[in-house]
């Protein structure tokens, strides 16, 4: 028996959500008392695997034939239902992101597995596994029972802390043999905005609503993400109106985001804004109007005027920066 985690790679890079779930596998893992395997599908250097270790894994599985070079659900499916039949897993373990929301589904009628989607927390009891989910646009919990054999999750971002248990992992290759299966969709060609973060990727995320008043007042909001790293982002109503350009947007009908600190500037908090954020670790919020919704959410918020705190909470950064 084991529990397998599907830890994607960007670009044969791994980011802090793979060390999340391996964080969240080798905890329930040791409660089982069974051992965490890793596998990872595309062209990944072995450097980059052992981070893997770091975090308590201690056997790592890759494959890296030319059939998995881009994502295809039906052959990446093949793979984990080939890899968790081999190494017994009555766990399997992946993001709750768009590629595990396009994979969990299929591996889980593949392997007539229960699915859990969205979890947040570690399971109440193991026999039988009952955990909780995320419902409601992340507004309420749903408790979930798996009763098949083999079960999966998929792991909501920012929902576990990571936890360094370094150890020496062995790698292998899986040795899944998928030669002639050809994806369905074949990816032509890829644009991306190398001198920007991806909005998705940002640890902190520096977002505006209709309360900036207008395109003109955004330097202090780019400025406010720029001295943190992070991204910026705006409401529905400011992409709209042009303000902002459309891939900023976050909400219900826009990008669904989960950074460890996002600072709603400006947002009255409707529901459909806080069901793409409600994901966040921290929310900071700044507005005017000491009833507004966001505060409802926020851990932490400022009752103001946005264009008096911005600049004061700038300099109050670089000042904090230089010293």
């Amino acid at each position: 028996m084991s529990v397998l985690v599907y830890t994607e790679n960007w670009d044969g890079e791994f980011k802090k959500l793979s060390f999340e779930l391996i964080s969240f596998a080798v905890k329930l893992a040791e409660e089982m008392q069974t051992e965490v395997v890793a596998l990872s599908v595309g062209k990944t250097k072995d450097e980059e695997l052992k981070k893997l270790s770091q975090y308590g894994v201690k056997r790592i599985l890759k494959v890296e034939n030319e059939e998995v070079d881009q994502f295809d659900p039906q052959i990446y499916a093949k793979v984990l239902s080939e890899v968790a039949a081999r190494e017994q897993a009555s766990l399997v373990v992946m993001a709750d992101n768009n590629t595990g929301k396009a994979l969990a589904p299929r591996l889980s009628v593949r392997m007539k597995a229960a699915l859990a989607s969205g979890v947040s927390s570690m399971p109440d009891s193991l026999s039988p596994f009952v955990i909780k989910t995320r419902a409601f646009s992340g507004n309420a919990f749903a408790v979930t029972e798996l009763p098949t054999e083999v079960k999966i999750v998929t792991i909501a971002q920012n929902s576990f802390d990571l936890v360094e248990k370094p150890s020496e992992a062995v790698i292998e290759d899986a040795g899944v043999d998928i030669s002639g299966m050809k994806p369905k969709t074949v990816v032509k060609e890829v644009e991306k905005q190398t001198d920007q973060l991806l909005l998705t990727d940002a640890e902190i995320v520096v977002s505006g609503g209709r309360g900036m008043r207008s395109a003109e007042n955004w330097a202090p909001i780019e400025e406010l993400a720029s001295l943190m790293n992070g991204a910026t982002a705006c409401s529905r109503p400011v992409s709209d109106e042009g303000w902002r350009p459309h891939e900023e947007h976050t909400g219900q009908t826009g990008k669904v985001i989960s950074p460890n600190v996002y600072f709603a500037i400006g947002i009255s908090g409707a529901t459909q804004h806080l069901a793409g954020v409600s994901g966040s670790k921290y929310i900071i919020a700044i507005n005017n109007d000491k009833e507004a919704p966001i505060f409802d959410a926020a851990q932490y918020g400022i009752v103001g005027d946005a264009a008096k705190i911005l600049p004061k909470l700038v300099d109050a950064l670089k000042k904090a920066k230089s010293a």
